[in-house]
């Protein structure tokens, strides 16, 4: 993919949700919320400081992150569904 992200805003991939309840029901796809959750695919340079200093990005490629249910602009590169999102928007890393 030939998309890198500027600034201080990142790519993510969502990962997809359970299938089943825990009591081993199917969720049908029309009853699955979106998941807040996804894996880093690029991260821009980071933001500026008014002085011009960066800063640099805490989030990396490959980290699983969780972010609000309502961030980020909704995109398709290459035929897949991703999020284009600013590195505030996420709450934090799954490790």
């Amino acid at each position: 993919m030939a998309f890198k992200p500027l600034h201080d805003r990142v790519l993510v991939k969502r990962v997809q949700g359970d299938e089943k309840t825990k009591g081993g029901l199917i969720i049908p796809d029309s009853a699955k919320e979106k998941p807040a959750e996804g894996e880093v695919i690029a991260v821009g340079e980071g933001a500026r400081k008014d002085s011009g200093e960066l800063i640099q990005p805490s989030v990396k490629v490959g980290d699983r992150v969780l972010f609000g249910k309502w961030s980020g602009t909704e995109v398709t590169l290459d035929g897949e569904e991703l999020l284009i999102m600013k590195e505030g928007d996420i709450m934090g890393i799954i490790g």
